[in-house]
């Protein structure tokens, strides 16, 4: 049996496009579900070279959910690159102020920290309420199964 590798063309030929609805969705597993599809891990022709993956909207960010005492104790840090430069935001003033980058922020640290990751980041869309304006792309809806908490 022959090996079979996809190209760049071939990838970007069969792209799709899903919406993902994070309404009482725990925001871990919300991740993990969006990076794999950002990297195509849910295809047959999945590579870990190449960028297979598909487009990912996901609507509602501001109404996703933490477990536990995380939204309170769990802290998002952020460095300016100077000495000292270190800062630490809550998930409570995160979730209040920018729950995109809360989101973006998660499926982020699940992604390759290279160049390839980088270019599978750029795919992924988050927006606060239930309106996006990719309509026209007809994207298909993702139903992310949880276990009852």
């Amino acid at each position: 049996m022959r090996t079979f590798t996809p190209n760049q063309e071939s990838a970007q030929a069969d792209r799709a496009w899903h919406v993902i609805d994070a309404t009482d969705v725990v925001l871990g597993r919300l991740a993990s579900q969006t990076a794999a599809l950002l990297r195509g891990k849910h295809k047959p022709t999945f590579a870990p070279h190449i960028d297979t993956g598909d487009f990912v909207i996901i609507i509602n960010a501001d109404k996703v959910a933490l477990t536990g005492a995380k939204i309170e104790k769990k802290k998002a840090y952020r460095h300016s690159g100077f000495p000292g430069g270190l800062t630490a935001t809550s998930y409570t003033e995160l979730m209040a102020k920018d729950p995109e980058k809360a989101v973006e922020k998660a499926v982020r640290g699940m992604l390759p920290k290279t160049k390839l990751g980088r270019a599978q980041i750029a795919k992924l869309k988050v927006y606060r309420g239930a309106e996006h304006p990719h309509a026209a792309q007809q994207p298909k809806p993702f139903e992310i199964t949880q276990v009852a908490q």
